[in-house]
């Protein structure tokens, strides 16, 4: 067992979450993939693999006791970051990654294609023209803009008794204060990270 390996179970336990052999594996391929690509891509500024565990990896899965219903839409997914990890994860539930930036929708392609995930869907468009066959359950952004902006830009998305979930790093006060939504937070600590960990959970305005 590699290093990265032993992180990744440890990091998996002390987030009280599980994962099988072959997720373990998946997840450990997709890094490798970004570390690849990002040479020519610069897909995140993060290089170090042994980061990537914590920084991506484990920072996306934190969310996954908070995902709502089965259909899923990351929001400026990047480099499908938080959607590849919870999509390798939660097989049983449909993802829709979706970025405005060609470049990063062409990787995600890539590394679904590679992990052979068959419960993602890629969107190269804004959010605002994205129309959906049916409305998400859960809408989920990481890094994606201020809170007013994202429950302005997703309104659109998120079913009846659909929750949106904004990851952020220390409580947003100031874009809490903007908005008239009620919204719960949720402190994220992750394994070997000392930077300040959230997430923003609003409820679907029709489900309040």
């Amino acid at each position: 067992m590699d290093n990265n390996q032993q992180q990744l179970l440890a990091g998996l336990q002390a987030l009280q979450l599980t994962a099988d052999d072959a997720q373990i594996q998946k997840l450990l391929d997709f890094i490798k993939l970004i570390a690849k690509w990002n040479k020519t891509y610069n897909l995140t500024a993060i290089r170090q693999v042994d980061e990537m565990v914590s920084l991506h990896l484990l920072d996306s899965l934190s969310t996954m006791p908070h995902i709502v219903g089965d259909r899923i839409v990351d929001i400026g997914t990047g480099a499908g970051l938080p959607g590849i990890p919870l999509a390798i994860c939660l097989p049983d539930r449909h993802f829709t990654l979706l970025d405005s930036n060609a470049k990063k929708t062409r990787f995600v392609q890539q590394a679904v294609l590679e992990l052979k995930l068959n419960n993602v869907s890629i969107r190269h468009q804004r959010v605002e023209d994205l129309i959906p066959e049916q409305p998400f359950t859960t809408v989920i952004t990481r890094a994606f803009t201020n809170l007013p902006d994202i429950i302005t830009l997703t309104a659109h998305l998120l079913a009846a008794d659909g929750i949106l979930l904004a990851m952020k790093g220390q409580t947003p006060e100031a874009e809490l204060a903007q908005i008239n939504a009620q919204a719960s937070i949720v402190p994220i600590t992750l394994p070997g990270i000392a930077a300040q960990r959230c997430l923003v959970k609003i409820a679907s305005p029709e489900a309040r």
